[in-house]
């Protein structure tokens, strides 16, 4: 049965008899069933002529603006049957790449401009599949994502404001939300398409993303009267080519007043001579997520990229061995890594490790057994013996969000070589073991000023045990609340650290070697080796 009523019949044969498209006619007569959209455009053309067929050889049109016009059916007919004849092989590869019809005498929509005729066929899909197929990605489903020209809003609204005048002279009323979204037709006739052609399911949640974008340069002119009547709704944004972003075009069209518009722009607006093109068909995948802990045994190690003005350092970094072995076994762009705390280039890292993450952007291959990470985590810890991996996993991005809740509110563990300036006896440290939660102020340190903030932070020193080695020299191992900075705790540095171990002791101290012995944060899960 055909979707359309005896209430709509009027206004179809207004939009058909001005170019528009038999699926556009149906997204302004309010039809929500999708089975109609996916029917072949030859057999929707046909069944919309034999559905309005007329007696009459011509129909006059009642459009505002501009002035009534005649249409000879028959005319319109021969051009719909010269439409039909050669429908197979109508689009090809332009040289700059993009998609486009092949014949420029086509009856284009004058709302969808093409959107719902040439790009929603099987042909067309199976270009993008194929692009899709050849850009190397690995994935189980897929999220599309379609991007309009923002004129087509411009042509969606005069096209309503008609359909609603005519609507109202039945005494019927049409909302703009009456009206289905072109972007909600276009993905219940392609969604199909693309789960039957790459045989996978479109899900909207998927990481995996095919982005289609459309441009249609023989109407870009048709947005620019808004900026004349509402200017401010077009910023310069830096990283926008064009104020007329859809937008901004939409804030324009929700704040003109109707009448404004109609004497402004054409309803219904003439056809075009040229379909869409598609600029760019990209595919992406979401970042994903591997976690773990390390080790880090080398003094001479930064945990990431030491560059001085330009001039890197030394030669890597703990995110360098980690990540570098990610980013190739995940074929990824790039990477971010983070952990919880850091340590300085000359402090080892010791125990359980330092839990870290690292965020692989837009990576090609995403599916790997439990047994390919372990694999995986072998062989970053056979490159290198500065530092070591455990508990290598994929974890989501919600999960990273416990590595750093609390964290200031965790504690940590370590061990540090004192030497002291003049000659102390054993008795001279035991009092430090009976110090149970030492609170200290920290006075941003100079060695970290020129990237952290000046400002005085409160820290905790729950326990200290001492071992006595010589006269100038004893092991302090300390549990701390994260956060502290063990080194100016020790020297003092400069006073800005108060109390400290040079104040408490009453002589000058200095810290020769310090290592993190545990990080408790309990995450990630640990693994069965």
């Amino acid at each position: 049965m055909f979707p359309l009523i005896d209430e709509n019949k009027h206004v179809a044969q207004l939009l058909l008899n001005s170019g528009t498209c038999p699926r556009c006619i149906f997204r302004f007569c309010g039809v929500d069933l999708h089975a109609p959209y996916k029917l072949p455009s030859q057999e929707l053309l046909s069944d919309m002529q034999k559905y309005l067929k007329t007696e009459k050889d011509e129909l006059v049109l009642e459009v505002p603006n501009p002035p009534s016009k005649k249409i000879r059916l028959q005319e319109l007919e021969n051009g719909i049957d010269n439409l039909s004849q050669n429908g197979e092989d109508r689009l090809c590869v332009t040289d700059d790449g993009s998609i486009a019809s092949r014949n420029s005498n086509l009856s284009v929509c004058n709302v969808c401009l093409g959107i719902l005729q040439e790009f929603c066929e099987k042909e067309f899909i199976k270009k993008v599949c194929q692009k899709v197929e050849a850009s190397g990605f690995e994935f189980t489903n897929l999220v599309l994502s379609v991007s309009f020209p923002p004129q087509l809003s411009v042509r969606e609204h005069a096209a309503w404001l008609l359909v609603k005048q005519e609507m109202g002279k039945q005494s019927l009323l049409l909302g703009r939300n009456d009206i289905v979204q072109l972007k909600e037709a276009y993905k219940w006739i392609t969604h199909p398409l693309f789960s039957e052609e790459l045989g996978v399911p479109v899900d909207g949640k998927s990481l995996f993303e095919v982005s289609v974008v459309f441009a249609h340069p023989e109407t870009v002119e048709d947005c620019h009267f808004l900026n004349k009547v509402c200017p401010d709704c077009f910023k310069p944004a830096k990283n926008k080519q064009s104020v007329f972003t859809r937008m901004a075009v939409m804030k324009a069209l929700n704040k003109i007043k109707e009448e404004d518009f109609l004497k402004q722009f054409p309803c219904l607006p003439n056809s075009p001579k040229t379909v869409c093109t598609v600029l760019e068909i990209e595919c992406a995948h979401g970042a994903v997520f591997v976690a773990g802990r390390y080790n880090k045994y080398s003094r001479n190690l930064p945990q990431t990229p030491w560059i001085i003005d330009g001039e890197r350092k030394l030669e890597s970094s703990v995110e360098e061995l980690i990540s570098d072995h990610l980013l190739t076994v995940f074929k990824a762009e790039s990477f971010n890594f983070s952990s919880s705390g850091r340590e300085d280039v000359d402090v080892r890292t010791l125990g359980n490790g330092r839990p870290f993450a690292v965020e692989l952007v837009n990576p090609h291959r995403v599916h790997f057994t439990s047994q390919e990470i372990k694999e995986l985590q072998q062989k970053i810890n056979e490159s290198s013996d500065k530092i070591q991996v455990r508990d290598l996993q994929l974890v989501t991005r919600e999960a990273i969000g416990h590595m750093k809740e609390g964290e200031e509110g965790k504690t940590k563990t370590y061990s540090a070589l004192i030497w002291t300036n003049s000659a102390i006896l054993k008795e001279d440290i035991e009092f430090l073991n009976n110090m149970k939660d030492l609170k200290i102020d920290q006075k941003t340190p100079l060695r970290v000023l020129h990237r952290r903030p000046l400002a005085v932070r409160t820290r905790v020193i729950h326990t200290m045990e001492t071992h006595y080695l010589d006269e100038h020299h004893f092991r302090l191992h300390l549990k701390t609340q994260a956060g502290t900075y063990i080194k100016e705790f020790v020297h003092g540095d400069f006073g800005r650290t108060k109390p400290n171990i040079g104040s408490l002791m009453n002589i000058t101290a200095d810290i020769l070697e310090l290592d993190v012995e545990s990080v408790d944060v309990d995450w990630p899960p640990a693994l069965d080796d």
